[in-house]
């Protein structure tokens, strides 16, 4: 699959590449697994001298090893030395670019954790000392989130304060994603998006495999991620397992009950018989696998929340795949995707209202979205659309069957409102998979 969109991420990669010719810059880009952002990376660095670094878990002098022999290759820099600190070669990676404007990559920047812990103290001191001196577009790129955010975002850490640009790469816009299948299934179906939409949540390896694999309508999608060697059947255990380690048990159970739809944490802690605020907490906080419902306009401070799995490969994964295991390891697929298949128009139902909700959000024209619901868990509206500054609303009825859209039924719902939105000019729409 060919390269999609990013405008804008290059063109900020680009004004960091341009101020680096006075002065050291340190750009961190953070996203998921497998959202692009190699690709991204290697992109923006086309037809430029840059050296790209992967952080491997191999011990510090095997690793450096590796880095020697890269910096001679992309750079014709001869580091010398049998057994390198990477202290020693990042000290040599900056002084090189005292006399030479270059960009430099290091991917997978948090496992330098499990391989020396002191690394990012190193970094921070050689850092200050050459910065200012040196033209080095230094871009450290890392995917898992809570290893990040704990090395650049806690004040305790040395690099807390250092970097100069901050960048998380999201999955593709929904738009991206419809241009992406229209290139490879020019008749496609609102269902085949929805299916694309449902297995990738815009994540780009994920798209790629399904478009490569010419997988580019919902039979074959399906066909496609409950095969035997489909990496989809095992994603999920390895993206959950490189943020939790070995402490995954009751995050995995959580999130199962989630995808299951029990979305309050008195439903959550009946099941798993424990209370599991400190495990949500983790989850939202931490992780960023989940996040907070509450009713759109709520007052700060409210309890009434519901639990939401915020990426749709996930939400299907906990769901479909990992409740499953049985029947993966023995081979018994033609009933699991005969299980998924009779749940899909039911399960596509929470979908759907999710790919409106990233649809609206992605216009630019609302500060927030989300549902609504009143303390009893009834009158509950599928999308609630608000602009703060000018006090528009867009309320809507979201259903797969157009046919069972009742614009009575919402109009009623809208009644039981609380006086927070009479400031509000409100727009009542109903939503099916017609209007994808």
């Amino acid at each position: 699959m060919r390269f999609y969109d990013r405008t804008e991420e290059l063109a900020i990669l680009k004004k960091n590449w341009e101020h680096s010719s006075e002065r050291s810059m340190m750009t961190t880009l953070i996203g998921r697994r497998r959202t692009g952002k190699t690709s991204l990376l290697l992109k923006s660095v086309e037809g430029t001298r840059y050296l790209y670094l992967y952080v491997s878990k191999d011990n510090e002098q095997m690793l450096c090893k590796k880095f020697q022999e890269q910096a001679l290759a992309s750079l014709g820099l001869q580091i010398y030395g049998q057994a390198l600190s990477f202290a020693d070669l990042f000290t040599e990676l900056m002084r090189f670019g005292i006399e030479h404007h270059y960009t430099l990559i290091i991917d997978e920047f948090q496992n330098f954790l499990s391989i020396n812990k002191a690394i990012p103290s190193v970094i921070q001191d050689i850092w200050d000392r050459y910065k200012d001196t040196t033209r080095v577009n230094l871009i450290l790129c890392g995917s898992i989130y809570s290893m990040m955010k704990k090395i650049f975002e806690n004040g305790d850490e040395p690099l807390y304060g250092r970097r100069d640009s901050n960048m998380r790469l999201l999955p593709f816009s929904v738009a991206t994603l419809k241009q992406i299948l229209k290139d490879h299934n020019h008749d496609y179906t609102p269902d085949d998006l929805l299916c694309l939409y449902m297995l990738t949540g815009g994540v780009a390896k994920y798209v790629a495999l399904l478009m490569d694999a010419k997988a580019t309508t919902k039979t074959k999608m399906l066909k496609y991620a409950l095969s035997a060697d489909s990496p989809f059947l095992t994603e999920g255990t390895e993206l959950m397992v490189s943020e939790f380690g070995r402490d995954y048990g009751t995050y995995f159970s959580i999130l199962q009950l989630i995808a299951k739809g029990m979305t309050t944490q008195s439903e959550i802690d009946s099941v798993i018989g424990k209370n599991t605020g400190a495990y949500l907490g983790n989850l939202c906080e931490d992780y960023t696998f989940i996040s907070r419902n509450l009713p759109v306009l709520s007052k700060i401070g409210s309890r009434n929340i519901k639990w939401q799995i915020d990426d749709p490969f996930l939400r299907f994964w906990f769901r479909f795949i990992y409740p499953y295991q049985g029947l993966i390891e023995s081979n018994q697929l033609t009933l699991l995707h005969q299980h998924v298949s009779d749940s899909y128009t039911q399960f596509t139902g929470k979908t759907l209202e999710r790919y409106f909700h990233d649809l609206y959000m992605q216009t630019g024209c609302y500060t927030r979205i989300g549902n609504w619901w009143n303390r009893r868990g009834e009158s509950e509206l599928d999308m609630v659309a608000i602009n703060e500054f000018d006090k528009r609303a867009v309320i809507a009825e979201i259903k797969r069957n157009s046919k069972k859209l009742d614009l009575a039924e919402l109009q009623r719902k809208v009644s039981d409102l609380p006086s927070d939105f009479t400031q509000y000019q409100i727009e009542l729409k109903l939503l099916s998979l017609e209007d994808m």
